[in-house]
């Protein structure tokens, strides 16, 4: 969660790693104007209206910083259906772990059977907008519908008066099949 790569990253928030001690510190964070509409872009949004996010950050045993925070975005969607706007506030809560700060010769003790997952950190700083903006993309409704949208019923004839039953997709296939 770093944001490694050769694009800059929409909503950088660079925490220096000497700057965190064990005391946790909280950072308040908000996307602008322009890193929203950039984000959108990325993400596939019609837009994000707003984001922000509150991330706690606390230097555990050796080299290993956590962050946990809690994030609010207002986000317009495309109906998976109809693709009419679909308007939703996501508020999600997240933990991470970092680890190395740049140095080769950091060592840090993981528990092998831990359900966290740990980011290695190549540089001297964590980038707690990244991290933000990955969770915000975790945080997305993958198939957002609008409301009162419905698949359309292919494949399947109308009952008739007589109250018979719908054809199902199989045997529509199984049509196809015969010569």
């Amino acid at each position: 969660m770093s944001g490694r790569g050769s694009r800059t990253n929409e909503f950088s928030r660079l925490v220096s790693i000497e700057s965190i001690g064990p005391k946790a510190q909280a950072r308040n964070i908000e996307a602008g104007e322009e890193e929203r509409r950039n984000l959108a872009e990325r993400l596939g949004l019609i837009a994000l209206d707003d984001l922000s996010a509150t991330v706690e950050l606390s230097r555990m045993a050796g080299d290993l910083v956590r962050a946990k925070g809690h994030l609010t975005a207002d986000v317009v969607q495309s109906c998976v259906i109809t693709l009419a706007p679909v308007l939703a506030h996501i508020e999600a809560d997240f933990a991470c772990n970092y680890a190395g700060g740049g140095r080769p010769e950091a060592e840090v003790d993981l528990d092998p059977l831990s359900e966290d997952e740990v980011e290695a950190v190549t540089g001297e700083d964590i980038d707690i907008g990244e991290t933000v903006a990955q969770q915000l993309a975790v945080a997305l409704d993958p198939y957002p519908k609008a409301p009162g949208a419905a698949w359309p019923d292919h494949g399947q004839q109308e009952a008739g008066a007589a109250g018979e039953s719908r054809e199902t997709p199989f045997a529509g296939l199984e049509k196809l099949k015969k010569p």
